[in-house]
This record gives structure tokens, C-alpha cells and sequence, in this order.
């Protein structure tokens, strides 16, 4: 009896874990598969494996984009499409459910299912033509697929990657996260505001009025600041360098006349910037104020919320996240809610109701479109109009010599009255935003006397030379735009103030720029760590005299700056998501101890210290690095490997020098930091534009189709 009994037992023990690592893909239920059959398609491999697409049409391109980047990257593809069903927990783990979570608070595939059938025609054609990509390679190689049922996709997948992404492009990610675990919000962007929507004086931190940054660089210069009457365009992204946002460098031909070249992410079918014959534009991050937070009033059974006087149900929708644990994937049921305002997050404080800009629509699917097709300033500001990219800088020059600044954000169009840097009343409609704000209400800069514009991740008032700020008073404090600068910013305003005329290789010794300004958050930092007593410890002693020394260059040339490095970054990034400060003796202290215990002392090689790291065993490459994570040449965030050594995984990118001659004739060059097929160690292309990265030089990118054919480029159809 007890045998049988145990028996059982173990009967039901293997069935359980038999349906535990079987149901999910079971359930997944993959749609019909998109009809789209390609007319013409053919793929290009330049030297350093970068794919050059040729179509009969833009439908036809955008499937072999789909094909080219399934064959470098297929990886990341899926993981990217798996977030698009919900099913990123099933394939990365708590991770991947932590996506599928925010995907169902924010109701993407609602939005989808509302927005594709009203997409335009050309759309909806070029994203199902993309799918169609995917799931060819998919068909061709189904030892690589990662995760049952996944394939085949569809166009409105697709879409809906787009719809999950954007607003994290703008910190929706920090809201949640402080809603979810019930922390207190970070400061918004902006000046503050008082309860009635006043500004009050903006407070001084512990490092510095001036936050620190890692985002993107960006420069256009005009005819009549170049040494050669040219028109140029600096690229200079600073992104992770794997992943779901990671770089991918592509061109694309298409016999309906769309012709570019630049980089997108995994899961777009055409590239976010970069140019084509006759213009260009590059981005980099903002942080207005695009969010908003309301406090609800709740029944006592968390219900209803107080809307106007009367009751009203809280929407709640039950779903079962998908967690992988080893070989078993277990569901876990959570709770969705909404109110009017938008997604709601319940923590022990109360219910929180969210709101962001271009919540619920997926109109920057055709906006990029249109911007990769438009042949003048005026097409091309047509499509910023269109207003479907919620936020993020658009940096633009052109073949008649037009550079300008645009700070693109899809603003609330907020009534007076109210304190919108804070956590906003939920039971008033008067506190509802239900528009946003026109296109041209936006800060801009357009053809600066001083010749030139630039961004990095920096105040919009401050976007050319002096005399060419904007006037912030002429914008309302409610659009919350950010007032601060940045290390790179400064630096590059004096580095184009001290250059005179700009020719090619100046334009470039910018761009590599390593340097601090004695000024902003750095220089407050710095003062603080050479203030400290420490006359106790001589090991303390020492870093002080090291950085009394230091020449705030991060060129790897002088004293100091592996210490430097090292004590600049907690309160760079302390300071840019406007968190509390770091404490300055323990920086100081644990950057000593870390550089005694893994190098001997305290002045090591920055490129000793600073590495690029990619791949193992015969695939390695392991090459000294320059930069920090407030310089122009940017080493943003990095990991601390076992042998002490710093990896960096963020900073510089993709980055591409585009130019215009006097006729109008363009060309471009680029690099990124490994190569372009991130993922596959056995291809060529897996580090090769590694070496020139890190000794700051670029590759030609070849647009013209007829250099490509001569420089022996293979040709294939998928």
C-alpha cells in the first residue's frame, strides 16, 4: 500500500513538472501567419557586414531589413516579439515578466487592435512585409527558435513593440518602479512648481545645480561656419551595446524612392536616423515633464474611485504571467486596474493613476516613415506635425545647408491651477489632461547666427552660441521642460566657440572630446571629496592629492584618471535621475580600495581600467577604452569584471559623420563599438569595427549604390 501510495506520488509529481515545462507553449496561440510575397529582394554584406537592402518597393525592403537582421541578431528579435504577446517571462525569466506586467497595465495590444485597422495603407503594407521577413527566416531556421508558437508574427506585432517601448523612452520605467514598490517619486522635469502651478526657486543638491547625464550627443554645423562651405551632421548616440535598444547599422534602396542610410533597434523596419540623399537628422534623449501622476480616492472596497462627486468602477482585469524558472514556466496571476486617467498601480500608500504622453496610440510608426522618405525641410517638418513620436530631440541638416534643433515632445496640454511636478488629485476632472500641445509650440532653433547647434541631453535653451538662447520665459513652466546642462553640453558649446571656422577633422577632435569643465555638478563633486577630512586614513590622503592633480581629462594621458573615473560616476548618475546625492567618503573609499585590491594603487592606465569587452575564448576581444560618462566620447556605465577591470556596456554607439558638399552631394561615415552581428561569434562581423572604435576612427558607409558593387559587395536574395 505505502509503495503504491508512493508511486502515486511520484506519478503525479513527474506529471505536474511535465505540465509545468509544457503548458505555456501549448496555450500560446501564434495568429495566421501574413500574407505578403515579395516582388524583388535583394541583401548586400559591405566589408564590415553591414546590410545594404534592395527592393522593388518599400514592402519589399522592409522584408529583407526583417531577413538581414534575423541573420545577425535572431536572438534579440525574439525576445523583442516575445514582449509583443506577453510572453517575455516565458523566455527570460522574472525579467522578461516584469515587461509582460507593464505590457498589460498599459494595455498595448488594445491599442494595436484599435490603431492598426486606421494605420495608413503604406503602414500597415511595410510592417506586414516586415513580419513576413522575420517569419521566412524563422521558417528556414527553426533550430534557432527560442520559444513555441512565437512564429508566425504579424504586422500588428510588430506595432505593438513600438507602442510598449516608447514611453520608456521618457522614464515611465522610474514611475513604475517607485508606484510598484511604493517609493517615493523622483523629481520630475522642469522647474518646480507650488501647489498653484507657480514656479518657486529651484533648490540647490549636494552636487551641483547642474545634473549629470548618459544619453546622446548631437551637432550640425552650417555652410557658413565650415572651412569648405559644407553642410555636417554628427551622430552620436549613446545607447546599451547589446540588446533590445542596442544599434543596428543598415542602408536601404527601395525603387519607390526611399533610399537611406542610419540604425534602428531590433523589431523596426526602417532605420530611426541617420540620413538620405538629401537630409538628415540624428536624436538625442529629453526629460520634460510627460507624466503625470493622480492620487485616487477609493471605496472601502477598492472598487470604485471618486471621480466629480460620484463613484466610479475601477476597471480590474485579472492576468497570468508566464515565469520561467529553470525547465518550468509558472503562472502568476496579477491584478490590471485603470481609471479615466489611464493604467493604475495600487501599493500600501493608496491607488496611483498614471498618465503619459502618446498614451494609447501608435502614431509614431507612420511619423518615422514619413521622416525617412521626406526630400526638404518642409516634408520633413510636415512629419514631425504628425506628432506620433512622444518625446526625444530631433537634430536635422540638409543639403541647402539647414541645421536646427528641435525638441520633440507630444506636451499635455495641462489647465492652471495645479502643482504638476507632483503626485496630482484623482477625483477631479479639472486635474485631466485629454490633449497635447501642437507641434509648433515646441522650443526650436533653427539656422543660429552662430552656425552650429548641438544637444546633449541638455536644457533646449542652450542649444547654439552665446546670443542664440532661447528665451525660456516664453515658454509655459506647465510644458516642464528641463533646465539643466551637462558636462558634454558645456564642453561643446566651448569647444565650438574656441574653433573658428570647422572643417572635417576639428568637427571629429570635438566629437572624441574627453574632457570635464571646471564647472556644474563635477566641479561642486570634486570640491567635496577634496574637502573631506580624512587626514586618518593616508590611503584617502593620497586619492585627494591624485585628484588635486588630475587634469579633468579622461584622455588616459595624465595622473589620476582611473580615480577620477571612477569617483565622477555615482554622482553623475545620482544627480541626472535627481536622486539624493551619493556620500562623498565612502565613493572616495571604496573607488580606493577597489583600485589597491585589483591594480596594486591608485594610478593605474585608464585603459588599463576602462575596457571593451566582447565574447569568450577564441571570440574575445578585450581593448582599452577612453571617456567617462559625462564626456563627449562617452564610457557611460560599465560592470566591475572579477579582475576589476570596468566593461563598458553603455555609452558611445552608433556614430556617424554625415556630410553635404556645396553641390549637395552627400556621404558618411560610421562605426559602432563591436560589429553587426552582435550575437554570432563565429561571423567576421561579430567584433571586427571593434579595433577602429576604440582608436576613434570611422568606416566609409557606402550609400551609392554603384561604390558598394565596386568594393566587391556580395549580393543575395533571402
Amino acid at each position: 500500500m505505502l509503495r503504491r501510495i508512493l508511486l502515486g506520488i511520484l506519478l503525479l509529481l513527474i506529471v505536474t513538472a511535465a505540465s509545468l515545462a509544457l503548458w505555456e507553449p501549448l496555450i500560446a496561440e501564434a495568429p495566421a501567419a501574413p500574407a505578403y510575397k515579395p516582388q524583388d529582394v535583394r541583401i548586400a554584406r559591405d566589408k564590415f557586414g553591414v546590410p545594404h537592402i534592395f527592393g522593388k518597393t518599400d514592402a519589399d525592403v522592409a522584408y529583407g531589413v526583417a531577413y538581414a537582421h534575423a541573420e545577425d541578431d535572431f536572438a534579440t528579435l525574439q525576445e523583442v516579439l516575445a514582449m509583443t504577446r506577453g510572453r517575455a517571462g516565458a523566455m527570460l525569466g522574472e525579467d522578461g515578466a516584469k515587461v509582460d506586467y507593464a505590457a498589460a497595465l498599459l494595455d498595448v495590444r488594445a491599442t494595436t487592435a484599435r490603431d492598426w485597422p486606421r494605420l495608413p495603407a503604406d503602414v500597415k503594407v511595410l510592417f506586414t512585409a516586415y513580419a513576413a521577413g522575420l517569419n521566412r527566416y524563422a521558417d528556414k531556421h527553426p533550430g534557432e527558435v527560442r520559444l513555441s508558437g512565437l512564429f508566425p508574427v504579424t504586422g500588428e506585432d510588430v506595432v505593438a513593440g513600438f507602442v510598449l517601448r516608447s514611453p520608456f523612452f521618457f522614464g515611465l520605467d522610474s514611475v513604475l518602479g517607485s508606484l510598484v514598490e511604493g517609493k517615493p517619486l523622483n523629481r520630475e522635469g522642469g522647474p518646480a512648481l507650488d501647489a498653484t502651478g507657480k514656479i518657486v526657486p529651484r533648490a540647490d543638491t549636494p552636487v551641483g545645480s547642474d545634473p549629470a547625464s548618459n544619453g546622446s550627443n548631437a551637432m550640425a554645423v552650417a555652410p557658413a561656419r565650415s572651412t569648405d562651405g559644407a553642410t555636417r551632421l554628427v551622430s552620436n548616440s549613446h545607447q546599451p551595446w547589446t540588446g533590445g535598444v542596442a544599434w543596428y547599422e543598415l542602408v536601404v534602396h527601395s525603387e519607390e524612392g526611399w533610399d537611406f542610410a542610419g540604425a534602428n533597434f531590433p523589431g523596426s523596419p526602417y532605420p530611426f536616423l541617420g540620413h538620405n540623399k538629401y537630409l538628415g537628422w540624428t536624436n538625442t534623449v529629453n526629460r520634460p515633464d510627460l507624466i503625470d501622476v493622480y492620487e485616487l480616492v477609493l471605496n472601502e472596497n477598492g472598487d470604485q474611485y471618486r471621480y466629480d462627486g460620484a463613484w466610479r468602477p475601477l476597471e480590474e482585469k485579472r492576468v497570468w504571467l508566464k515565469v520561467k524558472f529553470g525547465p518550468f514556466v509558472l503562472p502568476i496571476p496579477r491584478s490590471i486596474y485603470r481609471s479615466v486617467h489611464g493604467p493604475v498601480v495600487k501599493n500600501e500608500k493608496g491607488a496611483f493613476a498614471i498618465r503619459y504622453a502618446g498614451i494609447d496610440q501608435s502614431a509614431m510608426v507612420t511619423q518615422y516613415y514619413r521622416l525617412n522618405k521626406a526630400k526638404d525641410f518642409t516634408e520633413w517638418r510636415a512629419a514631425m506635425a504628425g506628432q506620433g513620436v512622444p518625446a526625444t530631440n530631433f537634430i536635422y541638416a540638409d543639403a541647402r545647408g539647414n541645421i536646427g534643433l528641435f525638441y520633440n515632445a507630444m506636451f499635455p496640454d495641462r489647465p492652471d491651477g495645479f502643482n504638476w511636478r507632483g503626485v496630482l488629485p484623482g477625483d477631479t476632472s479639472a486635474a485631466l489632461w485629454t490633449k497635447t500641445l501642437p507641434f509648433d509650440r515646441a522650443p526650436a532653433l533653427v539656422n543660429p547666427r552662430s552656425g552650429y547647434v548641438m544637444n546633449a541631453n541638455n536644457t533646449p535653451w542652450v542649444a547654439a552660441g552665446p546670443g542664440d538662447e532661447l528665451d525660456a520665459a516664453a515658454f509655459s513652466p506647465l510644458l516642464g521642460v528641463e533646465d539643466d546642462m551637462t558636462n558634454r553640453a558645456t564642453r561643446l558649446i566651448d569647444l565650438f566657440e574656441a574653433s573658428g571656422q570647422i572643417d572635417e577633422a576639428r568637427l571629429k577632435a570635438i566629437k572624441y572630446d574627453t574632457a570635464y569643465a571646471k564647472t556644474g555638478y563635477a566641479k561642486s563633486w570634486m570640491d567635496r571629496l577634496l574637502a573631506l577630512n580624512v587626514k586618518n586614513d593616508p590611503a584617502l590622503v593620497d586619492a585627494q592629492n591624485l585628484l588635486r592633480r588630475w587634469d579633468w581629462n579622461l584622455d588616459g594621458k595624465g595622473k589620476g584618471d582611473a580615480l577620477a573615473l571612477m569617483v565622477l560616476r555615482p554622482a553623475n548618475g545620482s544627480h541626472y535621475q535627481r536622486r539624493a546625492g551619493p556620500d562623498p567618503r565612502t565613493v572616495l573609499a571604496e573607488t580606493v580600495t577597489h583600485l589597491q585590491t585589483h591594480f596594486g594603487g591608485l594610478d593605474p592606465k585608464l585603459g588599463t581600467v576602462l575596457r571593451l569587452r566582447h565574447g569568450e575564448g577564441a571570440y574575445r576581444i578585450d581593448l582599452p577604452l577612453d571617456g567617462g560618462n559625462d564626456t563627449v566620447r562617452a564610457s557611460t556605465l560599465w560592470d566591475a569584471e572579477p579582475d576589476g577591470r570596468l566593461k563598458v556596456r553603455h555609452g558611445d554607439s552608433f556614430i556617424m559623420f554625415m556630410t553635404w558638399d556645396k553641390q549637395g552631394r552627400v556621404r558618411s561615415e560610421s562605426i559602432q563599438p563591436f560589429g553587426s552581428a552582435t550575437t554570432r561569434p563565429e561571423s567576421p562581423h561579430y567584433n571586427d569595427q571593434a579595433p577602429l572604435f576604440v582608436r576613434h576612427q570611422v568606416k566609409p558607409v557606402l550609400f551609392d549604390p554603384a561604390a558598394l558593387k565596386a568594393s566587391g559587395a556580395r549580393f543575395y536574395r533571402p
